[in-house]
């Protein structure tokens, strides 16, 4: 009896790690499967003996895990179901719809040139019949493409239309033991009941063979949706050299899987509304098929930051902590306290948890800056010693219990009020960060202390003092 009810699978092959394209297959299946109350089936496609490795398989379930997409059923292994392959290979060729080719490499490329040269040849299988077993010569198995045309309404696409006269055999398998993919996923797509192939644009030429080998064996054909391909900013397909391109390098980078979700949900589809942080929930009730683009979707990295920080801001200051944990040295966290109010404060700022330590590390240990970093504009070097004079010796008269934001601000704000605000808070922001751009610097300040701010705007004044002496 065959299963009831929509049924969908990726069936990623175990030669990389887990793609981005390959992971919003996933997903879009995956969603499609939630809104219809299916099943999400994982199948591994290992038949590939010589580049199939088990640690490329490990990455995919442990990365599909990691994003959330959970399956119902399997994983199953194509390597474990060669025998199922066997029982059909056999009804192809007891039927005549496939048939052994003995041909070396080499007189299959002899008979391509010649077709090429528009020579009078034999059918290609007349011809491979007219080669016998014997040394140097392993079996292929090739299958017949009829000279017919095929039809699908594609899910996405509409109705595509192709003309097989313009296709030649094909091998579907090395021998009887070697099955290969056209023929794999055909008996696989029917033997698991599967009711939608969802799948990238790049399959699209392969439907037309699997359609006639689902019509020799007798299999009802399932509905294809096929998703537009993954480009880069350029327009061409994704490459590492240009983007990260496997999850467990944007995992890597701390990117939160809440973010990649929403991110590779956008990556060719789009909700009717304009509403572009969504839930998991909402997006299992907004997921459509029929709202999926035809044309290539582009991948925007800068767009994956904005949804990756849209996501760190909506984080608890302890969840953001447990997130941070591998990306920050272990020194920092014995101080647990004090990296909370970092993290607070820095928070919004923050694009990936890759970048926190670099971020905030100026907390830790002052970089090295160029003392002209403390002028403010058009000021005089003289001008902005006065202010910096002015703050430490205000900030030194202060008692430790007392040195808090809501104390130091009325002061510093007076002093700016007299002398300039720029010409007040940036020398201030520089003096206790380094940086041309930080949290604002009273923030800073109440999270450094008393000592450590006297401590680094000492250093500034000195920074401005030398420079003072080398410019007489």
């Amino acid at each position: 009896m065959r299963k009831k009810g929509v049924r969908v699978r990726i069936a990623p092959s175990p030669t990389g790690f887990l793609h981005l394209g390959g992971a919003r297959t996933a997903l879009f299946n995956w969603l499609w499967a939630r809104k219809h109350n299916g099943k999400f089936i994982l199948r591994i496609e290992d038949t590939d003996v010589a580049r199939c490795k088990k640690e490329f398989e490990e990455d995919i379930i442990d990365n599909l895990t990691w994003l959330g997409l959970t399956w119902d059923e399997g994983p199953y292994r194509q390597s474990e179901r060669l025998n199922i392959y066997k029982k059909y290979l056999k009804r192809l060729l007891d039927k005549k719809q496939a048939y052994l080719c003995y041909c070396t490499k080499e007189e299959l490329e002899s008979y391509k040139q010649a077709m090429a040269s528009l020579e009078i040849l034999p059918s290609f299988e007349e011809w491979c019949k007219q080669k016998k077993p014997g040394p140097g010569r392993s079996p292929v198995i090739f299958l017949k493409i009829p000279r017919t045309k095929v039809k699908i309404n594609d899910l996405v696409r509409g109705e595509v239309k192709f003309d097989t006269s313009l296709m030649s055999d094909i091998i579907i398998a090395k021998g009887v033991n070697s099955p290969l993919y056209n023929l794999t996923v055909v008996i696989d797509d029917y033997e698991m009941g599967i009711t939608q192939v969802i799948r990238g644009e790049d399959h699209l030429p392969n439907t037309p063979k699997q359609i006639i080998l689902q019509k020799y064996l007798g299999f009802s054909t399932p509905n294809y949706a096929h998703l537009p391909l993954l480009l880069s900013s350029k327009g061409k397909k994704l490459s590492k050299r240009e983007m990260p391109v496997s999850i467990r390098n944007y995992r890597e980078q701390g990117y939160l899987k809440e973010a990649l979700i929403n991110f590779m949900a956008f990556l060719g589809w789009h909700p009717k509304d304009e509403k572009y942080v969504l839930s998991i929930e909402e997006l299992i009730e907004k997921f459509d098929l029929a709202d999926v683009q035809k044309s290539g979707a582009i991948v925007d990295l800068e767009k994956l930051n904005w949804f990756n920080s849209k996501y760190i801001s909506k984080l608890s200051i302890q969840e953001l902590f447990n997130r941070l944990i591998p990306y920050i040295p272990k020194s920092w966290l014995k101080n647990k306290s004090k990296l909370l109010k970092i993290i607070k404060i820095e928070q919004s700022r923050l694009k990936k948890l890759s970048d926190f330590k670099q971020l905030v590390s100026f907390f830790y240990q002052l970089p090295d800056y160029d003392a002209k970093l403390l002028i403010w504009k058009d000021s005089s070097v003289e001008s902005i010693l006065t202010n910096l004079y002015l703050i430490k010796n205000c900030f030194a008269q202060i008692r430790l219990k007392d040195f808090k934001i809501e104390v130091l601000e009325p002061l510093v704000n007076e002093i700016a009020n007299q002398q300039g605000r720029g010409e007040t808070f940036w020398p201030l922001r520089v003096a206790v960060s380094g940086l041309a751009s930080s949290p604002p610097p009273l923030e800073i300040i109440g999270i450094l202390g008393k000592s450590e701010t006297i401590h680094r705007i000492k250093q500034a004044i000195d920074k401005l003092e030398q420079y003072l002496k080398l410019k007489q």
